[in-house]
């Protein structure tokens, strides 16, 4: 095997330049495929960093009524939902895939919300537990957090995003600001801000508002224990959840929300059956749809544009293989040409005893050689053309391991391949007719 590897590249370092031509087609094809993968490989996990967030693997489940969130503002609290106790949270983050779990209550839009008689609206009041502001990756950038204690004690006391400090205080000191909650006086003794400063890639106006629409005016946060103070005492929580990576979301997601739905009362009979009537006389009506928790799907929406990208784009791998093909073919006709000018050897070979499948090896390892060393500078240049390319269309690259080993190897398999039919022809030279070859 050695032997044959030696005199493989004694005989491509003979001739360079018609070596190098005839690895050209391979080069370039493996070149096309390295960069276009890792383009793609890049192009994904740009996609799931702009739909997930920051990363720091938080999935939302929230109390849905059919397709849409329920706002208490406006849904009284169903009959059959009660308030998820700690035994319920506590087997949650006993889930293998859950790293942190936080009960919250929130209400998108408050009414009642005032900062000296100036009306705050599109600002979110959230009442959370003591695990939200670590499971969202908040932290506090100005004065202080929540107590142990201030999580108990009803001691009306405010954390405000940093958004919140700027539309809302202009520039004042917020510390020690009141805000009036449903009448209630609450004292901001905080500021927070994600720990994360990760910005989403936006190149269109859709894409801004999809980014930003949830983001618009900021939010307030208290105590949960404070929420009866001014809400119903008996409001349910949503969930949030810190998954252990990325690929978790939807596992750890869909098995939170199947533990918090076992939390709802099943319909009885009687009212089933008062529910059916009125859902002839009023179709319509959303009180009677289904109340059920529910996970967001943000990394299935990922995979879902990662797929879509990908098998648009697996169809340029299909036409760089188309030079993969080229090349494969113009190692053939070397291989045949190399034969021709080595029919004496041939013969020599054959009638000193050399055996049919030592000439066969002898050519197939000639042919892999050539398409490995092909294969191999094809690799180098599709790195340097991914990023190249990457930084010419500002795109990000991701260098992909995988593709890389079955680029070398696919280059070897075109080497044997198209290398068999010249070497079983070398293989097959009858001596005598080899040594009066001219």
């Amino acid at each position: 095997m050695f032997e044959n590897i030696r005199l493989s590249l004694q005989g491509i370092l003979s001739h360079k330049i018609r070596s190098f031509l005839t690895m050209l087609g391979i080069i370039i094809g493996i070149a096309a495929i390295i960069a276009i993968v890792s383009i793609i490989e890049g192009t994904k996990e740009t996609i799931k960093k702009n739909l997930i967030g920051a990363g720091n693997n938080t999935v939302q489940i929230r109390l849905m009524q059919g397709d849409y969130p329920i706002q208490f503002n406006y849904t009284p609290v169903p009959d059959t939902v009660r308030v998820i106790s700690k035994e319920y949270k506590e087997r949650i983050k006993n889930i293998p895939e859950v790293k942190r779990c936080s009960l919250y209550r929130m209400r998108e839009y408050t009414e009642n919300f005032f900062y000296r008689n100036k009306m705050l609206e599109g600002i979110a009041l959230l009442g959370i537990d003591e695990d939200y502001l670590e499971a969202e990756g908040y932290e506090v950038s100005k004065g202080a957090g929540f107590s142990e204690k201030q999580y108990k004690d009803f001691s009306k006391v405010a954390l405000i995003e940093e958004s919140v400090a700027r539309s809302v205080f202009d520039g004042e000191e917020p510390i020690g600001k009141i805000l009036d909650i449903a009448g209630e006086p609450f004292t901001v003794i905080g500021v927070v801000a994600k720990r994360s400063g990760f910005e989403p890639v936006i190149n269109t106006v859709d894409e801004y508002y999809t980014f930003n629409s949830a983001n618009q005016g900021g939010k307030v946060f208290i105590p949960t224990e404070d929420w009866s103070i001014c809400f119903q005492y008996d409001e349910p929580q949503h969930c949030i959840i810190q998954a252990t990576d990325t690929d978790s979301m939807t596992t750890a997601g869909k098995k939170a929300a199947d533990i918090l739905n076992e939390n709802i009362r099943s319909v009885s009979a009687p009212q089933q059956e008062e529910n059916e009537e009125g859902a002839e006389e009023a179709s319509m009506d959303l009180s009677l749809t289904k109340v059920e928790y529910k996970s967001e799907s943000l990394l299935e929406q990922a995979k879902a544009m990662q797929d879509l990208s990908q098998s648009t784009n697996q169809m340029l791998i299909w036409i760089a293989s188309i030079s993969l093909l080229v090349g494969g073919i113009g190692v053939m006709n070397i291989m045949l040409v190399s034969v021709t000018e080595r029919t004496r050897e041939i013969g020599l070979k054959k009638a000193l005893g050399a055996r049919r499948r030592r000439i066969l090896a002898q050519f197939l390892t000639e042919a892999s050689v050539l398409t490995s060393i092909g294969g191999l500078i094809g690799v180098l240049s599709g790195i340097g053309l991914a990023h190249v390319v990457a930084n010419i269309a500002e795109v990000p690259v991701a260098i992909s391991t995988s593709a890389i080993v079955i680029s070398v190897v696919f280059s070897m398999g075109v080497g044997i391949v198209f290398g068999l039919i010249p070497s079983i022809k070398a293989a097959n030279l009858n001596p005598i007719d080899a040594l009066r070859y001219e």
